[in-house]
């Protein structure tokens, strides 16, 4: 080993690419039984997602049974809270 921790065989050849990195690293995760998963996720940022969000906020806090459905999310939040 190097003092860089590369293996003797490594040392001439310069660094490692950030491909050849990435590479070794998930067949390291690969080897202790991981699986990669990848997930598009809403960008809350965008005014797109904003605008809907106010949107259904807004269908929610209109609907008649609003009262109804505010007091049972109450009712479930408690649960959680009471742990703090």
């Amino acid at each position: 080993m190097t003092a860089t921790g590369r293996k003797k065989a490594d040392a001439g050849r310069g660094p490692k690419s950030s491909a050849e990195r990435v590479r070794e690293f998930r067949a390291r995760k690969r080897a202790q039984g991981l699986k990669l998963v990848q997930l598009w996720v809403p960008d809350v940022n965008s005014p797109e997602f904003k605008a809907e969000a106010r949107r259904q906020s807004l269908v929610v806090a209109n609907h008649p049974g609003e009262k109804e459905d505010q007091a049972f999310i109450d009712s479930v939040a408690a649960i959680w809270q009471d742990d703090e």
